[in-house]
């Protein structure tokens, strides 16, 4: 094998185990280290130190001595050569480097527990009904990892794990050394679990904000995360309710002005108000097009909307205001236009409203609409509503 062609492979493998690598760290400060002495024949249990928030792994390793026999080297300090649990994961060559270098002569079975009821129920009487894993078969050593998000007895909670052995030596006492270390990974160390996720997604939805849209999917997340960075989970917790309340308001304000988030914001209340108009539910279509407004965020289009919103429900006054106001954002939009000369012509100034329909008859408003034709379905739904139509004919015959 050439240079060149051993460095690429040691370059790819590299680059391999880098993206592999998980964020968190090996907790030594709660890592377990227990001795204890087992009579031939008898049943112990061992509980080890409380499982840090966040522990997604465990790595132990259970040795036992002969008499006076010293460990040679703990496990914490194997597992700082160890970036994370992808390296011990990968077959049994992990477990094998993690294995201590000594052992006695004595042997014996063990299982885990999750709680201590079932924990001295094994002790008291053998049983392993309960138990997370068993290993049935005698052993002078041996050394495991366990991950708890993919095990259905672990899992992701649990606070504090029972290891239960019986001794296979039936003259002599023998020593047992447990040690335990917890894999920590540093997102879940901030208490924030996939349940109290969903807790604080479900009450954003509640809120008046997300209620405004027909998607607050993205609103919420952007909520969530901007509360994950600020708090652990407890301290989040703690917060009295109306602080709580203000957390929500704060970060709210900040994620509604999300250039991409209010995009979809102010485009569902673009949608939702054209639902409306076409339903010709005029009144409940305004106040969506008034926030797109107010907020700094209309297009032409939307203040032609406004207009023929108010032109239905007969605020002549509002639909001219809104409508000019519109035209100054695009003096080439064309729907505004026709609004305007509808609420000219409505208004009784028919002069200026015969010069608007005169001026633009032979261009469409849209794409594939004439403004000949959406003049005619104005009027017609102008005089189902009620609205005057006593100059109507008049422009009509101005097309022929």
């Amino acid at each position: 094998m050439n240079f060149k062609r051993l460095f690429s492979i040691l370059l790819l493998t590299s680059t391999y185990f880098t993206f592999a690598q998980k964020e968190g760290y090996w907790d030594k400060e709660r890592a377990t280290t227990k001795e204890i002495l087992v009579s031939a024949g008898d049943r112990s249990i061992i509980k080890t130190e409380d499982l840090p928030v966040g522990t997604t792994e465990i790595v132990y390793r259970i040795t036992l001595l002969d008499k006076n026999q010293q460990m040679a080297n703990s496990l914490v300090s194997l597992l700082k050569a160890i970036p994370d649990p992808y390296g011990i994961g990968q077959g049994s060559a992990g477990a094998v480097f993690l294995m201590s270098k000594i052992s006695g002569d004595d042997q014996c079975t063990y299982s885990l527990f999750t709680t201590n009821e079932n924990a001295k129920k094994y002790k008291a009487e053998g049983k392993v009904d309960n138990a997370c894993f068993t290993q049935s078969e005698p052993v002078s050593k041996d050394a495991k990892r366990i991950s708890l998000d993919k095990n259905s007895c672990l899992k992701q909670n649990t606070t504090s794990l029972w290891f239960g052995f019986e001794s296979k030596n039936w003259f002599l006492t023998q020593k047992i050394v447990l040690e335990v270390v917890p894999w920590v990974d540093t997102k879940l160390n901030r208490g924030w679990n996939q349940d109290n996720k969903n807790e604080i997604i479900s009450l954003c939805k509640t809120s008046t904000m997300a209620q405004k849209m027909a998607n607050s999917d993205d609103f919420c997340v952007c909520i969530l995360n901007k509360i994950m960075k600020q708090y652990r989970y407890d301290e989040f917790q703690k917060l009295l309710a109306v602080e709580k309340t203000k957390v929500y308001k704060d970060f709210g304000s900040v994620c509604y002005n999300d250039a991409d988030i209010s995009k979809n914001i102010y485009n569902d209340l673009r949608n939702q108000a054209a639902a409306l108009i076409k339903q010709q539910k005029y009144n409940e279509a305004i106040p969506k097009l008034n926030t797109i407004i107010s907020d700094g965020k209309a297009a032409a289009v939307d203040y032609s909307s406004i207009g023929y919103a108010y032109i239905l429900t007969k605020q002549y006054a509002k639909a001219l205001k809104f409508l000019l106001e519109g035209e100054k954002l695009d003096e080439t939009e064309l729907l505004i236009k026709l609004n305007l000369a509808h609420v000219y012509l409505i208004d009784n100034n028919y002069s200026d409203a015969k010069a608007i329909y005169k001026k633009y008859q032979d261009q469409n408003v849209t794409d594939n609409l004439s403004w000949k034709e959406k003049t005619k379905q104005d009027f017609i739904l102008f005089e189902k509503a009620g609205l005057p139509s006593k100059d109507f004919e008049k422009i009509l015959k101005l097309y022929n």
